[in-house]
């Protein structure tokens, strides 16, 4: 599993007839010297799980303990027999190699830079299970390497959203793998976006800094913690590319590379990316009252399909050579279309005026 994404409990709708079956989704045996809270133990143990949802669990009895429901407060002893049961299956992710075609901007024999398209998933998930990058991946290769935190997930360093295009970088052997992966972490690679955002900034440049971790309110959206009480520290840089009076197109260099974060940072600072179906940008932020822009605006809406974001450049050290390379992609069609858009109609608009 990927560092940022937290285990998926979640109930799948076909599954609700079962609620007076349980499955063991997870089964230790104590290995501890002293007694432990329970949910400190198997935060330990089971990975990107939360505290809150381990308690969660228990308040509803699924947690088992030499066969009995155990309280989140429970003091795990030595050679306890602990379970997770939950009302439904365990979800068996096995990639299926699928003919899907992929934009290769690059190949070695270390590693292939592969431009997204909006619209596909780059790994399997919930309700994503066929169609993704990484179907297309193994049809095309052979084998990729997969480390144990990157469970169902060979070769991936990094990954983008579902309506996120742009520049993605996979790894072809161990060593890549390794080698990628300590870059990404140690922030020494240069990733940067081009972000389509409501609003005039204010500053041709600037930071926006916060802690980024899954909201409490929904769970498949995240948000900015400002007083670091929650989530992990992000830093994303930005400067202006190009003014509409009413959106703004930014340049994004990130140091971190948390889930959702330009999105969320953006919208944190009251700019949410334009058409972001998740953080409120798919609805008028700025602009006017008439009809005739509320009209522009569902037609620049039908252009693209999620948020206006692209992976735009992705710079490394070569895992072999060590020497550095850096690949930039063109804007696909969609956001260049939304941006043409834009332009005419803020030229339009300051021609009016004059």
């Amino acid at each position: 599993m990927a560092a940022d994404d937290e285990l998926d409990f979640e109930e799948s709708p076909e599954n609700e007839t079962e609620a007076d079956e349980l499955y063991e989704h997870y089964h230790l045996i104590a290995d501890v010297q002293d007694s432990v809270r329970i949910d400190k133990f198997l935060m330990d143990r089971i990975p990107n799980v939360s505290r809150t949802r381990l308690q969660t669990l228990a308040k509803a009895d699924n947690l088992i303990v030499n066969g009995k429901p155990v309280k989140p407060n429970y003091k795990v002893r030595p050679k306890d027999d602990i379970s997770i049961v939950l009302p439904f299956p365990v979800r068996e992710l096995k990639l299926i190699p699928e003919n899907i075609p992929l934009n290769i901007l690059y190949e070695d024999d270390q590693l292939v830079i592969v431009n997204k398209p909006s619209n596909m998933v780059v790994h399997p998930g919930y309700g994503n299970y066929t169609g993704t990058l990484l179907n297309g991946l193994i049809y095309h290769f052979e084998s990729l390497p997969k480390q144990d935190d990157y469970y169902g997930r060979p070769g991936l360093v990094h990954r983008i959203d579902k309506h996120t295009t742009g520049i993605l970088v996979v790894a072809k052997t161990e060593l890549a793998m390794s080698h990628l992966a300590k870059q990404f972490f140690d922030r020494t690679s240069d990733r940067r976006y081009y972000a389509l955002v409501w609003g005039d900034l204010e500053q041709n440049e600037g930071t926006i800094t916060g802690h980024i971790g899954r909201s409490q309110k929904n769970r498949k959206a995240f948000c900015v913690y400002e007083d670091g009480s929650h989530g992990k520290p992000a830093v994303t840089h930005y400067k202006v590319i190009e003014r509409f009076r009413y959106v703004t197109l930014v340049e994004c260099k990130l140091e971190t590379g948390r889930t959702h974060q330009i999105r969320v940072h953006f919208q944190h600072i009251g700019h949410p990316l334009f058409h972001d179906l998740e953080y409120g940008g798919d609805r008028i932020i700025k602009g006017t009252t008439f009809n005739k822009y509320r009209q522009f605006i569902d037609n620049a809406f039908k252009l693209i399909p999620g948020q206006a974001l692209h992976a735009k450049t992705l710079g490394f050290k070569h895992p072999s050579t060590g020497q550095w390379i850096q690949f930039d992609s063109e804007l696909p069609a969609d956001f260049q279309n939304v941006l043409e858009k834009w332009r005419n109609y803020s030229q339009n608009t300051q021609e009016t005026q004059a």
